[in-house]
Protein backbone atom coordinates (compact mmCIF):
# COMPACT_ATOMS: atom_id res chain seq x y z
CA UNK A 1 0.00 0.00 0.00
CA UNK A 2 1.72 3.14 -1.35
CA UNK A 3 2.19 6.10 0.79
CA UNK A 4 -0.73 8.66 1.45
CA UNK A 5 -3.11 5.44 0.22
CA UNK A 6 -6.21 4.45 2.89
CA UNK A 7 -6.74 1.41 1.26
CA UNK A 8 -6.39 -1.84 3.26
CA UNK A 9 -3.16 -3.78 2.26
CA UNK A 10 -3.63 -7.38 0.63
CA UNK A 11 -1.44 -10.63 2.01
CA UNK A 12 0.13 -12.84 0.57
CA UNK A 13 1.71 -15.37 3.19
CA UNK A 14 3.81 -18.00 1.78
CA UNK A 15 5.42 -20.76 4.33
CA UNK A 16 7.86 -23.54 3.01
CA UNK A 17 8.01 -27.17 4.58
CA UNK A 18 11.31 -28.01 6.28
CA UNK A 19 13.91 -25.17 4.35
CA UNK A 20 16.77 -23.93 6.01
CA UNK A 21 18.81 -20.86 5.93
CA UNK A 22 21.15 -22.33 3.32
CA UNK A 23 18.92 -23.25 0.95
CA UNK A 24 18.03 -19.61 -0.12
CA UNK A 25 20.34 -17.81 -2.44
CA UNK A 26 20.17 -13.92 -0.53
CA UNK A 27 21.29 -15.85 3.10
CA UNK A 28 24.62 -16.48 0.98
CA UNK A 29 24.19 -19.88 -0.31
CA UNK A 30 25.22 -19.52 -3.60
CA UNK A 31 24.40 -23.01 -4.75
CA UNK A 32 20.23 -22.16 -4.14
CA UNK A 33 19.16 -20.98 -7.05
CA UNK A 34 16.36 -18.58 -5.39
CA UNK A 35 16.34 -15.03 -7.82
CA UNK A 36 12.24 -14.57 -6.83
CA UNK A 37 12.96 -14.96 -3.67
CA UNK A 38 16.13 -12.56 -3.89
CA UNK A 39 14.28 -10.17 -4.82
CA UNK A 40 11.19 -10.36 -2.83
CA UNK A 41 13.93 -9.75 -0.57
CA UNK A 42 15.61 -6.60 -1.92
CA UNK A 43 12.15 -5.25 -2.17
CA UNK A 44 11.66 -5.05 1.55
CA UNK A 45 13.22 -6.23 4.61
CA UNK A 46 15.22 -9.78 5.05
CA UNK A 47 15.01 -11.07 8.27
CA UNK A 48 18.47 -12.77 9.81
CA UNK A 49 16.89 -13.53 13.01
CA UNK A 50 14.06 -14.66 12.12
CA UNK A 51 12.57 -17.55 14.13
CA UNK A 52 9.89 -19.88 14.07
CA UNK A 53 7.95 -20.81 16.81
CA UNK A 54 8.69 -24.50 16.95
CA UNK A 55 11.54 -27.01 15.37
CA UNK A 56 8.62 -29.22 13.91
CA UNK A 57 5.61 -27.85 11.49
CA UNK A 58 2.69 -28.32 12.78
CA UNK A 59 3.35 -26.55 16.26
CA UNK A 60 4.83 -23.98 14.17
CA UNK A 61 2.02 -22.75 11.87
CA UNK A 62 -0.19 -22.78 14.76
CA UNK A 63 1.98 -20.10 16.44
CA UNK A 64 1.90 -18.33 12.41
CA UNK A 65 -1.81 -18.33 12.37
CA UNK A 66 -2.55 -18.01 16.32
CA UNK A 67 0.08 -15.09 17.50
CA UNK A 68 0.43 -17.41 20.42
CA UNK A 69 3.10 -20.04 21.64
CA UNK A 70 2.12 -23.32 20.30
CA UNK A 71 1.58 -24.63 23.52
CA UNK A 72 -1.63 -22.09 23.96
CA UNK A 73 -3.40 -23.34 20.53
CA UNK A 74 -3.83 -26.87 21.63
CA UNK A 75 -1.24 -27.78 19.27
CA UNK A 76 2.32 -29.57 20.19
CA UNK A 77 5.11 -31.43 18.49
CA UNK A 78 3.81 -32.79 14.77
CA UNK A 79 -0.04 -34.11 14.90
CA UNK A 80 -0.26 -37.64 13.71
CA UNK A 81 -1.47 -38.30 10.11
CA UNK A 82 -4.83 -39.94 9.75
CA UNK A 83 -7.11 -40.56 7.03
CA UNK A 84 -10.27 -39.86 9.03
CA UNK A 85 -10.60 -36.24 10.07
CA UNK A 86 -9.83 -36.94 13.63
CA UNK A 87 -7.32 -36.02 14.64
CA UNK A 88 -7.87 -32.64 16.68
CA UNK A 89 -5.76 -29.61 16.38
CA UNK A 90 -6.20 -26.25 16.95
CA UNK A 91 -8.92 -25.84 19.34
CA UNK A 92 -12.50 -24.77 18.89
CA UNK A 93 -12.90 -20.98 19.15
CA UNK A 94 -9.02 -20.11 18.79
CA UNK A 95 -8.69 -17.06 17.06
CA UNK A 96 -6.72 -16.78 14.12
CA UNK A 97 -5.86 -13.66 12.17
CA UNK A 98 -7.35 -15.14 9.11
CA UNK A 99 -10.72 -15.25 10.81
CA UNK A 100 -9.86 -11.56 12.39
CA UNK A 101 -9.41 -10.52 8.58
CA UNK A 102 -12.25 -12.32 7.75
CA UNK A 103 -14.32 -10.46 10.15
CA UNK A 104 -13.16 -6.92 9.04
CA UNK A 105 -14.65 -7.97 5.44
CA UNK A 106 -10.91 -9.69 4.02
CA UNK A 107 -11.69 -12.70 1.34
CA UNK A 108 -9.32 -15.38 2.88
CA UNK A 109 -8.02 -18.22 1.03
CA UNK A 110 -5.75 -21.20 2.08
CA UNK A 111 -3.60 -23.21 0.28
CA UNK A 112 -1.22 -26.47 0.26
CA UNK A 113 -0.18 -28.04 3.81
CA UNK A 114 -2.36 -27.60 6.80
CA UNK A 115 -1.82 -29.91 9.37
CA UNK A 116 -2.87 -28.47 12.37
CA UNK A 117 -5.42 -30.68 12.97
CA UNK A 118 -8.13 -32.10 10.48
CA UNK A 119 -11.35 -32.08 12.80
CA UNK A 120 -14.15 -30.04 11.98
CA UNK A 121 -13.31 -27.56 14.45
CA UNK A 122 -9.41 -27.91 13.20
CA UNK A 123 -10.28 -27.51 9.50
CA UNK A 124 -9.43 -24.47 8.08
CA UNK A 125 -12.56 -23.12 6.97
CA UNK A 126 -13.53 -23.59 10.90
CA UNK A 127 -10.65 -21.49 11.32
CA UNK A 128 -11.45 -17.92 9.19
CA UNK A 129 -10.92 -19.40 5.32
CA UNK A 130 -13.30 -19.00 3.02
CA UNK A 131 -11.92 -20.93 0.86
CA UNK A 132 -9.46 -24.62 0.54
CA UNK A 133 -7.30 -26.18 -1.42
CA UNK A 134 -4.71 -28.61 -0.25
CA UNK A 135 -3.74 -31.03 2.35
CA UNK A 136 -4.63 -32.31 6.06
CA UNK A 137 -1.45 -34.92 6.96
CA UNK A 138 1.77 -33.51 7.40
CA UNK A 139 3.01 -34.74 3.94
CA UNK A 140 2.15 -36.10 0.52
CA UNK A 141 3.71 -38.27 -2.64
CA UNK A 142 4.50 -35.21 -4.74
CA UNK A 143 2.65 -37.12 -7.53
CA UNK A 144 0.30 -39.60 -6.40
CA UNK A 145 -0.86 -37.08 -3.61
CA UNK A 146 -1.11 -40.07 -0.92
CA UNK A 147 0.43 -40.03 1.76
CA UNK A 148 2.13 -43.46 3.20
CA UNK A 149 5.14 -44.56 5.55
CA UNK A 150 6.91 -47.69 5.25
CA UNK A 151 5.82 -50.35 7.49
CA UNK A 152 2.31 -49.02 7.75
CA UNK A 153 -0.66 -50.59 7.73
CA UNK A 154 -2.83 -50.56 4.87
CA UNK A 155 -5.25 -47.46 6.45
CA UNK A 156 -2.16 -45.54 7.01
CA UNK A 157 -1.73 -44.97 2.92
CA UNK A 158 -4.46 -42.60 2.05
CA UNK A 159 -4.86 -40.11 -0.55
CA UNK A 160 -5.36 -36.20 0.86
CA UNK A 161 -6.55 -33.85 -1.14
CA UNK A 162 -9.22 -31.49 -1.19
CA UNK A 163 -11.27 -28.77 -2.17
CA UNK A 164 -13.19 -27.04 0.43
CA UNK A 165 -14.85 -30.42 1.58
CA UNK A 166 -14.87 -32.16 -1.54
CA UNK A 167 -12.14 -34.42 -2.65
CA UNK A 168 -10.45 -34.11 -5.64
CA UNK A 169 -7.68 -36.09 -7.54
CA UNK A 170 -4.98 -34.24 -9.43
CA UNK A 171 -2.44 -36.62 -10.11
CA UNK A 172 0.25 -36.81 -11.49
CA UNK A 173 0.75 -33.12 -11.29
CA UNK A 174 3.85 -32.03 -9.48
CA UNK A 175 2.08 -30.53 -6.08
CA UNK A 176 4.49 -27.34 -6.25
CA UNK A 177 3.24 -26.66 -9.61
CA UNK A 178 -0.25 -27.40 -8.57
CA UNK A 179 -0.20 -25.36 -5.56
CA UNK A 180 1.47 -22.63 -8.09
CA UNK A 181 -1.55 -23.47 -10.56
CA UNK A 182 -4.18 -22.78 -8.15
CA UNK A 183 -2.95 -20.26 -6.41
CA UNK A 184 -2.34 -18.01 -9.26
CA UNK A 185 -5.76 -18.91 -10.76
CA UNK A 186 -7.22 -17.47 -7.39
CA UNK A 187 -4.94 -14.33 -7.38
CA UNK A 188 -6.08 -13.73 -11.17
CA UNK A 189 -10.32 -13.35 -9.40
CA UNK A 190 -8.98 -10.83 -7.14
CA UNK A 191 -10.48 -7.54 -7.43
CA UNK A 192 -9.47 -4.08 -5.88
CA UNK A 193 -12.75 -3.66 -4.42
CA UNK A 194 -12.19 -6.36 -1.68
CA UNK A 195 -9.12 -6.50 0.37
CA UNK A 196 -7.88 -10.17 0.36
CA UNK A 197 -5.64 -12.71 2.57
CA UNK A 198 -3.99 -15.81 0.85
CA UNK A 199 -2.24 -18.70 2.96
CA UNK A 200 -0.12 -20.48 0.64
CA UNK A 201 1.68 -23.50 2.33
CA UNK A 202 4.34 -25.25 0.46
CA UNK A 203 4.89 -28.61 0.86
CA UNK A 204 8.43 -28.32 -0.59
CA UNK A 205 11.57 -29.20 0.07
CA UNK A 206 9.87 -31.46 2.71
CA UNK A 207 9.83 -35.28 1.94
CA UNK A 208 8.84 -37.17 -0.56
CA UNK A 209 12.26 -35.95 -1.84
CA UNK A 210 10.79 -35.43 -5.60
CA UNK A 211 11.61 -33.08 -8.59
CA UNK A 212 10.99 -33.13 -12.77
CA UNK A 213 13.95 -33.03 -14.38
CA UNK A 214 13.53 -29.52 -15.53
CA UNK A 215 14.41 -28.48 -12.14
CA UNK A 216 17.24 -30.91 -11.53
CA UNK A 217 18.48 -29.70 -14.74
CA UNK A 218 19.19 -26.26 -13.21
CA UNK A 219 22.08 -28.00 -11.06
CA UNK A 220 25.24 -29.80 -11.91
CA UNK A 221 25.17 -33.58 -12.39
CA UNK A 222 28.28 -33.77 -10.11
CA UNK A 223 26.22 -32.41 -6.65
CA UNK A 224 25.57 -35.20 -4.32
CA UNK A 225 22.26 -36.45 -4.93
CA UNK A 226 19.85 -35.05 -2.15
CA UNK A 227 21.62 -31.93 -2.38
CA UNK A 228 20.43 -31.47 -5.67
CA UNK A 229 17.10 -33.09 -5.78
CA UNK A 230 16.86 -30.51 -2.53
CA UNK A 231 17.80 -27.21 -4.26
CA UNK A 232 15.58 -28.17 -7.23
CA UNK A 233 12.40 -28.77 -4.78
CA UNK A 234 13.15 -25.06 -3.37
CA UNK A 235 13.78 -23.80 -7.05
CA UNK A 236 10.39 -25.18 -8.17
CA UNK A 237 9.33 -23.29 -5.13
CA UNK A 238 11.10 -20.11 -6.22
CA UNK A 239 9.41 -20.15 -9.73
CA UNK A 240 5.68 -20.67 -8.02
CA UNK A 241 6.70 -17.87 -5.92
CA UNK A 242 8.04 -15.61 -9.11
CA UNK A 243 4.36 -16.43 -10.92
CA UNK A 244 2.52 -14.86 -8.20
CA UNK A 245 5.06 -11.64 -7.78
CA UNK A 246 4.35 -11.01 -11.22
CA UNK A 247 0.81 -11.30 -11.37
CA UNK A 248 0.51 -9.20 -9.00
CA UNK A 249 2.15 -6.39 -10.80
CA UNK A 250 -0.13 -7.27 -13.53
CA UNK A 251 -2.96 -6.67 -12.14
CA UNK A 252 -1.56 -3.63 -10.43
CA UNK A 253 -2.19 -5.05 -6.87
CA UNK A 254 1.99 -4.82 -6.12
CA UNK A 255 1.84 -1.43 -4.05
CA UNK A 256 -1.54 -2.84 -2.34
CA UNK A 257 0.03 -6.05 -0.83
CA UNK A 258 1.95 -7.19 1.88
CA UNK A 259 3.98 -10.08 1.38
CA UNK A 260 5.63 -12.47 3.90
CA UNK A 261 7.65 -15.39 3.45
CA UNK A 262 9.20 -17.94 6.11
CA UNK A 263 10.19 -21.42 6.44
CA UNK A 264 7.93 -23.54 8.91
CA UNK A 265 11.00 -24.81 10.58
CA UNK A 266 14.66 -25.43 9.76
CA UNK A 267 16.13 -28.33 7.39
CA UNK A 268 15.77 -32.07 8.75
CA UNK A 269 18.54 -34.91 9.43
CA UNK A 270 15.21 -37.20 9.01
CA UNK A 271 16.31 -40.57 7.08
CA UNK A 272 13.12 -40.94 5.53
CA UNK A 273 14.32 -37.72 3.51
CA UNK A 274 17.47 -39.40 2.24
CA UNK A 275 18.35 -41.82 -1.00
CA UNK A 276 20.94 -43.46 0.77
CA UNK A 277 19.10 -44.56 4.10
CA UNK A 278 21.44 -42.49 6.46
CA UNK A 279 20.71 -39.26 8.02
CA UNK A 280 19.30 -36.68 5.57
CA UNK A 281 22.30 -34.31 3.80
CA UNK A 282 20.69 -32.41 1.41
CA UNK A 283 18.91 -29.50 3.58
CA UNK A 284 21.11 -26.46 4.70
CA UNK A 285 20.52 -24.89 8.09
CA UNK A 286 23.83 -22.59 7.28
CA UNK A 287 25.99 -21.63 9.72
CA UNK A 288 24.05 -22.56 12.95
CA UNK A 289 24.10 -25.85 14.60
CA UNK A 290 21.06 -28.34 14.55
CA UNK A 291 18.24 -29.06 12.55
CA UNK A 292 14.52 -30.14 12.29
CA UNK A 293 13.32 -31.61 15.84
CA UNK A 294 15.78 -29.74 18.13
CA UNK A 295 16.68 -26.54 19.78
CA UNK A 296 19.09 -25.58 18.39
CA UNK A 297 19.41 -22.87 16.14
CA UNK A 298 19.17 -24.89 13.09
CA UNK A 299 16.06 -26.13 13.93
CA UNK A 300 14.13 -22.97 14.35
CA UNK A 301 16.34 -19.88 12.85
CA UNK A 302 14.37 -19.83 9.49
CA UNK A 303 15.07 -17.67 6.65
CA UNK A 304 12.09 -14.84 6.05
CA UNK A 305 11.36 -11.52 3.95
CA UNK A 306 8.68 -9.29 4.18
CA UNK A 307 7.99 -6.59 1.31
CA UNK A 308 4.93 -3.99 2.88
CA UNK A 309 4.77 -0.83 0.27
CA UNK A 310 3.87 2.26 2.92
CA UNK A 311 5.16 0.15 5.97
CA UNK A 312 8.91 -0.55 5.77
CA UNK A 313 11.66 0.58 3.04
CA UNK A 314 13.10 -1.85 0.48
CA UNK A 315 16.32 -3.16 0.78
CA UNK A 316 16.63 -3.59 4.81
CA UNK A 317 18.43 -6.38 6.68
CA UNK A 318 16.98 -6.58 10.12
CA UNK A 319 19.84 -8.51 12.19
CA UNK A 320 17.68 -8.20 15.59
CA UNK A 321 15.28 -11.73 16.66
CA UNK A 322 11.71 -11.79 16.17
CA UNK A 323 8.77 -15.05 15.77
CA UNK A 324 6.28 -16.36 13.86
CA UNK A 325 3.71 -15.67 16.89
CA UNK A 326 4.39 -11.94 15.45
CA UNK A 327 2.42 -12.05 12.55
CA UNK A 328 -0.90 -12.19 13.80
CA UNK A 329 -0.41 -8.26 15.74
CA UNK A 330 1.67 -6.67 12.92
CA UNK A 331 -0.75 -7.96 9.81
CA UNK A 332 -3.85 -6.57 12.33
CA UNK A 333 -2.60 -3.54 12.61
CA UNK A 334 -1.15 -3.10 9.10
CA UNK A 335 -5.10 -3.76 8.12
CA UNK A 336 -6.57 -0.84 10.64
CA UNK A 337 -7.30 -3.69 12.87
CA UNK A 338 -5.31 -2.91 15.90
CA UNK A 339 -8.39 -3.20 18.01
CA UNK A 340 -9.35 -6.63 17.00
CA UNK A 341 -6.02 -8.19 18.29
CA UNK A 342 -7.37 -10.54 20.78
CA UNK A 343 -6.39 -10.56 24.60
CA UNK A 344 -3.77 -12.91 25.36
CA UNK A 345 -1.81 -12.88 22.45
CA UNK A 346 1.72 -13.11 22.63
CA UNK A 347 3.35 -12.17 19.73
CA UNK A 348 3.96 -8.01 19.46
CA UNK A 349 3.75 -5.57 16.37
CA UNK A 350 6.56 -5.55 14.96
CA UNK A 351 6.50 -2.04 13.05
CA UNK A 352 7.39 -0.15 16.18
CA UNK A 353 10.25 -2.35 16.09
CA UNK A 354 11.13 -2.13 12.83
CA UNK A 355 11.12 1.55 13.12
CA UNK A 356 13.59 1.62 16.51
CA UNK A 357 10.29 2.84 18.74
CA UNK A 358 10.49 -0.24 20.87
CA UNK A 359 12.28 -3.15 21.13
CA UNK A 360 12.17 -6.34 20.53
CA UNK A 361 11.22 -9.53 22.72
CA UNK A 362 13.08 -9.24 26.11
CA UNK A 363 12.64 -13.06 26.30
CA UNK A 364 11.71 -15.80 24.04
CA UNK A 365 10.63 -19.47 24.65
CA UNK A 366 10.38 -23.02 22.84
CA UNK A 367 9.55 -26.36 23.91
CA UNK A 368 10.13 -29.76 21.63
CA UNK A 369 8.79 -33.06 23.61
CA UNK A 370 11.49 -32.87 26.83
CA UNK A 371 14.17 -29.80 25.71
CA UNK A 372 13.62 -26.43 26.81
CA UNK A 373 14.68 -22.86 25.51
CA UNK A 374 15.06 -19.55 26.11
CA UNK A 375 16.80 -16.24 24.55
CA UNK A 376 17.63 -13.32 26.50
CA UNK A 377 19.21 -10.61 24.72
CA UNK A 378 22.13 -12.82 22.35
CA UNK A 379 22.07 -15.45 25.44
CA UNK A 380 20.43 -18.48 24.91
CA UNK A 381 19.65 -21.58 27.24
CA UNK A 382 18.70 -25.28 26.22
CA UNK A 383 17.62 -27.79 28.96
CA UNK A 384 18.26 -31.48 27.56
CA UNK A 385 19.82 -30.02 24.27
CA UNK A 386 19.05 -32.02 21.38
CA UNK A 387 21.25 -35.11 20.16
CA UNK A 388 21.92 -35.61 16.35
CA UNK A 389 23.82 -38.18 14.68
CA UNK A 390 27.45 -37.11 15.07
CA UNK A 391 26.73 -33.90 17.82
CA UNK A 392 25.65 -35.50 20.92
CA UNK A 393 26.57 -33.06 23.97
CA UNK A 394 26.35 -35.59 27.03
CA UNK A 395 25.13 -32.20 28.68
CA UNK A 396 22.06 -31.08 31.00
CA UNK A 397 22.13 -28.00 29.77
CA UNK A 398 23.66 -25.42 27.44
CA UNK A 399 24.58 -21.72 27.51
CA UNK A 400 26.04 -19.74 24.47
CA UNK A 401 26.11 -15.91 23.59
CA UNK A 402 24.66 -16.17 20.58
CA UNK A 403 26.76 -12.95 19.56
CA UNK A 404 29.98 -14.48 19.82
CA UNK A 405 28.98 -17.85 19.25
CA UNK A 406 25.80 -17.90 16.43
CA UNK A 407 27.06 -21.69 16.09
CA UNK A 408 26.45 -22.40 19.51
CA UNK A 409 29.30 -24.27 19.59
CA UNK A 410 30.65 -23.66 22.84
CA UNK A 411 28.72 -24.47 26.21
CA UNK A 412 29.46 -21.55 28.91
CA UNK A 413 27.23 -22.52 31.34
CA UNK A 414 30.07 -23.33 33.60
CA UNK A 415 31.28 -20.04 33.90
CA UNK A 416 28.00 -18.50 34.03
CA UNK A 417 26.14 -20.62 36.72
CA UNK A 418 23.88 -17.43 37.74
CA UNK A 419 23.15 -16.66 34.55
CA UNK A 420 22.23 -20.62 34.83
CA UNK A 421 20.28 -20.15 37.30
CA UNK A 422 17.77 -17.38 36.62
CA UNK A 423 17.59 -18.55 33.20
CA UNK A 424 16.29 -21.79 34.11
CA UNK A 425 13.46 -19.89 36.53
CA UNK A 426 12.07 -18.08 33.80
CA UNK A 427 11.54 -21.59 31.95
CA UNK A 428 9.75 -22.74 34.74
CA UNK A 429 7.77 -19.89 34.79
CA UNK A 430 7.33 -20.14 31.27
CA UNK A 431 5.93 -23.47 31.43
CA UNK A 432 3.17 -23.19 33.75
CA UNK A 433 2.30 -20.24 31.68
CA UNK A 434 1.64 -22.01 29.04
CA UNK A 435 0.80 -25.46 30.54
CA UNK A 436 3.38 -28.35 29.84
CA UNK A 437 5.53 -29.91 32.27
CA UNK A 438 8.38 -29.01 33.76
CA UNK A 439 11.96 -30.77 33.47
CA UNK A 440 14.62 -31.51 35.85
CA UNK A 441 17.91 -30.62 35.09
CA UNK A 442 21.28 -30.65 37.20
CA UNK A 443 21.81 -26.69 38.31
Amino acid sequence: MASGQTRRPNFLVIVTDDHGIGDVGCFGQKEALTPNLDRLASSGVRFTQWYSNAPVCSASRAAILTGKYPDRTGVQGALPSQPTFDVPGLRRGEITFPALLKQAGYGTAAFGKWHVGSAPQSRPMAQGFDQFFGWYSGWLDAYSHRYYQLGSAPGKIFHDLWRNTEEVFEEPVYMTELLAREASAHLAKQQRQQPFLMYLAFGAPHYSMMAPKKYLDRFPASMERDRRTHLAMVAAVDDAVGLLLDQLRRQGLEEDTVVFFQADNGATREVRASSTAQPYTGGSNGSYRGYKLGLFDGGMHVPAMLRAPGFVQPGQVWERPLLSMDLLPTFLSMAGQAGRIPAGVDGQDILPVLRGEKQTHEDMFWSFNKERALRQGDWKLIVNPPAFPGEETGEKVWLSNLEADPGEKRNVAGQERERVRQMLQKIRGWEKYVGIPGEAVVE
